[in-house]
């Protein structure tokens, strides 16, 4: 007995050693860690250094350039500069202001044309019966034309040369509206060339143009060499690549619009000193980016982004399909006046096609109420067909 106690005692005395653990042996997920830290670093690169082409942008989403802005951070708000606040608060508060309309509203049809104007009897023909509903503009930057219909006799303005591709075409338009905007009655503002023709009757086109909720300017992103390609960081704080726009100068606007193109000096002037031919080794036209660019900036929900003057670039050229005699049909102009979709074509390699339902107020509605180029020749063939087309 006293034996058991003593080896109990005993044993109370000595250090009892924990039993050795035996770990699992936990594999560390090297493979996870690499691969975060990749993908971490390919999204701060994308944002830091984001692409500047569209091929680029393939590679980070299919969708291209637009998709890769969906999923990444949105940039810090640029600061704007001084010239960009006082130019933004006078066309804020110039689109804000309401409309006076008159009791004799009219649409000024503004003739932007090197000389003669051979489609004058088609006009006259559009015009007869609606005196006092439009007004006509004639800037003819050669030669004084001589001219056949009343309507447009003595319509010239004050004309300086124009020189394709260059800053003076844009100068013509706004020597045009300067013009137009001093009556008062003149509500809508349609700019054509001497090569475009009616393709509806002018009630048609008058209740078109005067009783929608906005202008008809084109507009569109165009990611390639034609489109943004031409842009000149020298633009820079207050023009940005993003905002870059392209679209075709053959516009009609309301008159809120075609007054802030007067105010406007500061984004004028970007263009008019950094897009022109040879600027930074590429050719830049400003008739063709100054204002969808400018409308895109500064009122985009105002614009329709497609222009209802129609043009055929189908033949891929660097000028549009030419009508000849031959060429019209009373098929023709069916086909172009049954047309309810715009459609861009980018210049980039993947040549997409970007197509625009046109909508009027909200409806569908057919796209075009002009159409160029139609050369003299198919003058007589167009006055027999009028009468008939235009009932279309």
């Amino acid at each position: 007995m006293k034996s058991a106690q003593a080896w109990r005692g005993g044993m109370k005395d000595m250090q009892i050693l924990p039993a050795p653990r035996h770990r699992a042996h936990l594999k560390k997920p090297t493979w996870i860690i690499v691969l975060v830290s990749l993908v971490s670093m390919f999204l701060v690169c994308a944002y830091v250094y984001p692409p500047h082409n569209s091929a680029a942008c393939y590679v980070f989403s299919s969708h291209g350039c637009k998709g890769l802005s969906n999923w990444l951070p949105p940039a810090p708000a640029r600061e704007l500069t001084d010239d960009e606040i006082a130019s933004r608060v006078v066309i804020k508060d110039i689109l804000n202001t309401p409309r006076t309309v008159s009791k004799s509203p009219k649409i000024a049809f503004l003739f932007l044309t090197p000389g003669p104007l051979p489609f004058e009897r088609l006009w006259d023909k559009f015009f007869q019966g609606n005196e006092g509903r439009f007004s006509v503009y004639v800037h003819a930057s050669k030669d004084k034309p001589l001219h056949f219909s009343r309507y447009f006799i003595n319509r010239e303005i004050r004309s300086d040369k124009v020189v394709w591709g260059k800053i003076s075409m844009v100068d013509a338009e706004r020597r045009l509206l300067s013009n137009a905007l001093q009556d008062p009655d003149n509500h809508h503002f349609v700019l054509l060339s001497e090569s475009c023709i009616p393709l509806r009757n002018f009630d048609f086109v008058y209740n078109y143009l005067m009783y929608t909720n906005v202008s008809f300017v084109d507009s569109f992103e165009d990611p390639g060499p034609h489109g943004s390609g031409r842009y000149s960081e020298h633009m820079l704080p207050e023009v940005e690549k993003k905002d870059f726009r392209k679209g075709a100068q053959w516009f009609t606007m309301k008159r809120q619009h075609a007054v802030i193109i007067m105010a406007d000096s500061l984004y004028y002037t970007k263009f008019r000193d950094y897009c022109k031919p040879g600027m930074d080794g590429k050719n830049c036209y400003s008739d063709e980016h100054y204002l969808p660019t400018f409308f895109h900036m500064l009122d985009p929900a105002g614009i329709a982004n497609w222009s209802v003057t129609h043009v055929d670039w189908s033949e891929g050229k660097w000028h549009p399909k030419s009508y000849r005699a031959r060429d019209v049909t009373y098929e023709l102009i069916k086909n172009i006046t049954s047309i309810t979709e715009s459609i861009h074509v980018t210049s980039d390699e993947r040549k997409e096609i970007q197509i625009r339902q046109c909508l009027w107020n909200g409806n569908e509605k057919p796209c075009y109420l002009f159409a160029r180029k139609f050369l003299p020749d198919t003058l007589d063939k167009l006055l027999h067909l009028f009468p008939n087309y235009t009932r279309i």
